[in-house]
């Protein structure tokens, strides 16, 4: 059994390496593509590195208060893990989105998960939740924070106010819903999940935690925008309501590894409706931002994919 298990870890090491490898070259091809862009505007407006340093340390704090969302979220269905082996799970399954098919992310993180210690229901439970939590969320605090935007970008007669009642009324009852998404997810997936009542208190933890992570990568992306154009382009709530909106809609394009294409066309669509920009401003802040949040995105997750993690499963008095 000792050499059975030895003679995996060069196996699973050389499958890091080959995870790691293919979302360097996803992302990549990406920032060479954009390149050129970026030099043939970013001499009209020089960059103010401390600003964009503000506005990445705000981001990675996103990233904190996210990664201590989803450890909560594993503790509500019974499972334990340590926050240092939560953020390389995080940060590394993060990496996900930019291989083709959005599943990778979801997967990455029960499988990794599992590894640490947490049990089968807890780890692909917890991930799902908090995938749709931050997606239900995500619209809400768009509501919150730019409706009036919103309903001048959208064409006329759109049924936005329906659409955002679905989705509060769905995030609410989700304690009740639960257990019948558990049995479908058992019957989907093959696995057994616990099928009881997720605890509202969580659910609520859950949403104020994604909220504050929504919160805060719009205030970075308003930060961007100042160190990028000199300017801003909006008030803070807009940015936050310009940000989310079309992360979201990146998310919710499985087709674009990372969202790139969709989350570009939809931020610098919205900056022009709303007359802040001219296009080709929103163009260099369009190609800076995403430059920006791919390295932010990818950097993190591959140094922890390559570090060597501790061999014992994590708990929350000794995290691995």
């Amino acid at each position: 059994m000792v050499a059975d298990g030895a003679s995996r870890i060069p196996l699973r090491r050389a499958l890091a390496i080959a995870f790691a490898a293919a979302v360097l070259w996803f992302g990549g091809r990406t920032l060479l593509a954009q390149w050129e862009a970026v030099r043939g505007v970013r001499a009209a407006h020089p960059v103010q590195w401390g600003g964009v340093l503000f506005a990445s340390v705000l981001t990675l704090g996103s990233y904190a208060v996210l990664i201590e969302t989803w450890r909560r979220t594993v503790a509500a269905w019974g499972g334990a893990i340590g926050y240092a082996a939560a953020a390389r799970i995080w940060l590394v399954s993060n990496l996900g989105r930019y291989v083709p098919g959005k599943i990778w992310q979801i997967g990455a993180m029960s499988v990794l998960a599992e590894r640490a210690g947490v049990s089968g229901a807890a780890a692909v439970g917890s991930a799902l939740l908090i995938s749709l939590l931050h997606v239900a969320v995500g619209f809400a605090v768009v509501a919150a924070s730019g409706g009036t935007l919103l309903a001048a970008y959208v064409p006329e007669g759109t049924p936005l106010l329906p659409v955002l009642a679905a989705l509060v009324v769905a995030l609410a009852s989700l304690p009740w819903t639960l257990p019948w998404a558990a049995v479908l997810a058992s019957r989907l997936s093959g696995r057994p999940f616990a099928a009881h009542r997720f605890p509202p208190q969580a659910i609520w933890i859950a949403a104020a935690g994604s909220a504050a992570g929504w919160v805060l990568m719009g205030l970075a992306f308003h930060l961007l925008t100042i160190a990028v154009l000199g300017r801003p382009t909006g008030d803070a709530a807009s940015s936050i309501a310009v940000f989310t909106l079309s992360y979201l809609a990146g998310f919710l394009a499985l087709i674009a590894p990372g969202g790139i294409g969709v989350r570009e066309a939809v931020l610098a669509g919205l900056l022009v409706q709303a007359g802040s920009t001219s296009v080709a401003e929103a163009t260099w802040l369009v190609v800076a931002s995403r430059l920006w949040l791919t390295v932010l995105e990818i950097l993190p997750g591959v140094v922890l994919l390559l570090a060597r993690p501790s061999s014992r499963p994590s708990s929350p008095s000794a995290p691995s």
